[in-house]
């Protein structure tokens, strides 16, 4: 957020476009987008290429930006690579947070987010967090590996306050 106000830069986030669609779409990918937040899990590839070639369509990517939740693969990591060479960009910097998964687990449970607008089930539950935070876990290491190759991974060590993180990574922009 800070980073965002700082450069004026909009925040694109997986998050935000899985809810909206369990929010608004009342199509296959709104369902399955309600289905997949119901149940702690990930959306399936295939609908977030959907989700975020719709949303990398909007007037606010047409320039600069932060992506926050994507790539979570390899296979994200190719698509969002393909996608952004045919309008003409590409990844200049991937920023990991690399955070402890229980500092992870404590930010993710004060956050408390609903699942969708309108619900009263807890996004952040214990149990999603745990769920998300293995399936995460699980292709963490190949997506880092394939940035690295790219030579665009910078790591940052996020394990401190907000500021301080912020600080590490306009150093490194």
């Amino acid at each position: 957020m800070l980073l965002s106000e700082a450069r004026k830069l909009p925040i694109l986030t997986s998050g935000d476009l899985v809810r909206d669609a369990a929010t608004n779409d009342r199509g296959i990918i709104g369902e399955v987008c309600r289905q997949a937040l119901s149940e702690g899990k990930y959306v399936a590839d295939s609908e977030m290429f959907v989700l975020w070639k719709w949303r990398l369509k909007e007037e606010d990517a047409q320039d600069n930006w932060i992506m926050d939740g994507f790539p979570r693969n390899v296979e994200q990591a190719k698509f969002l690579d393909d996608k952004l060479d045919k309008y003409g960009y590409k990844v200049d910097k991937v920023y990991y947070l690399n955070l402890s998964e229980e500092e992870s687990y404590r930010r993710l449970i004060k956050r408390g987010r609903p699942l969708h607008e309108g619900s009263s089930e807890l996004h952040d539950s214990p149990d999603r967090i745990k769920q998300r935070l293995e399936i995460y876990k699980s292709g963490e290491r190949a997506v880092l590996e394939y940035y690295r190759k790219k030579g665009v991974l910078v790591e940052v060590n996020a394990d401190q306050s907000i500021e301080v993180v912020h600080k590490e990574i306009t150093s490194k922009l």
